[in-house]
């Protein structure tokens, strides 16, 4: 198998379609009437030729993958492509003058009228290079746009499935049961208190509902959110679980994706053992353009995968599907720190 320097996914059947047939054509050119009726000249020139036309395309193609490396973008289109053809132009005028020199040793080429044809192989041969300078180019285009199309379906989809398993992991019966129990036991106990936490119950279950849609959100709506969401996890666990926010107010004005913070909240408590004299506790900081989530480790015997783990596997294919920094996890024997990257306002998000 040849090994292409891979401008695009064609490169291969792109050399073997136009290199057979240009070989011949610039032998016609070069010897004219004489490779018909020369068996000679047809059994040498001919394969000759072929494997020089293919060193050749193979040394342009590195040639151009260099130039779009240091060259990248739609921006550089027209300063890579002129590059490119001046270069590929210069090439292209020693090609045909080893091949003159190479057909000259051999004695497949005199001092005849032949020589005069030079200008018209060198010709042909630049503008084969032009043309495959511009198909190339258009061929990656082509191929950077279904990638990105396809990209944009996995982001929907991504988006949708967290989604779905956002709502699911806190409108499951089992959630609702608990903090419906949890508002029962307070009507009895303190009605005040229960208030507070009938009101946060419905904040919890208004932003999930409303921001089901929204690509980003900023990290101050995210805050609430989880500040809500944790007080209906107190009432059921009360010392068992801790969380302390300490986040710049630059940070808070910027974004990411809804629910986020959820999903790691729910399953560090999946995860973990809490207790009254040995609570789970959960920080949230301010890091380097990120937020970093810490809880300390005590693990509880989990047999079997549910849908905290999931959620957190979508909010990672979901970074990597935005095309920005990716969430870092780190644990040790006593601590899981999560760095979630932060956008700012601007960023645009495919949806």
């Amino acid at each position: 198998m040849i090994h292409l320097p891979r401008y695009t996914n064609r490169d291969l059947s792109i050399m073997l379609w136009t290199m057979t047939p240009f070989s011949i054509l610039l032998n016609i050119i070069i010897f004219g009437t004489d490779y018909f009726s020369s068996g000679r000249v047809v059994l040498i020139a001919t394969p000759f030729t072929f494997l020089i036309m293919i060193g050749s395309f193979i040394l342009y193609g590195h040639v151009a993958v260099t130039c779009r490396q240091r060259l990248p973008g739609d921006h550089n289109f027209l300063k890579r492509t002129v590059i490119l053809i001046l270069l590929f132009l210069t090439m292209s005028a020693l090609l045909i003058y080893g091949i003159y020199q190479v057909y000259h040793w051999v004695g497949l080429l005199g001092d005849s009228k032949e020589e005069n044809n030079f200008t018209w192989a060198y010709i042909t041969t630049g503008i084969l290079n032009i043309f495959l300078t511009f198909l190339n180019e258009g061929i990656y285009r082509f191929e950077n746009w279904k990638a990105s199309l396809k990209e944009t379906e996995q982001l929907k989809m991504a988006y949708k499935q967290s989604q779905l398993i956002g709502l699911k992991s806190q409108v499951n019966p089992h959630f609702l049961f608990n903090s419906l129990n949890s508002l029962s036991g307070l009507i009895q106990e303190d009605t005040e208190q229960a208030e507070k936490f009938l009101d946060e119950m419905s904040k919890v279950y208004r932003y999930m509902l409303r921001n089901d849609e929204d690509p980003l959100v900023s990290l101050s709506t995210e805050l609430q959110f989880i500040s809500s969401y944790f007080s209906l996890l107190k009432a059921r666990y009360c010392d068992a679980v801790e969380l302390s926010i300490n986040v710049n107010e630059i940070d808070r004005e910027k974004t990411l994706p809804p629910l986020s913070l959820q999903v790691i909240v729910e399953n560090a408590i999946y995860q973990n053992k809490t207790a009254k004299n040995s609570p789970l506790r959960i920080s949230i900081e301010s890091g380097n353009e990120s937020i970093v989530i810490k809880n300390n480790v005590q693990r509880k015997m989990i047999t079997e995968t549910g849908d905290q783990e999931t959620g957190l596997d979508n909010l990672i294919m979901k970074y990597q599907l935005m095309g920005r920094r990716l969430v870092e996890i780190h644990e040790t024997n006593t601590e899981r720190t999560i760095i979630l990257p932060l956008m700012s306002k601007t960023t645009e998000v495919m949806a």
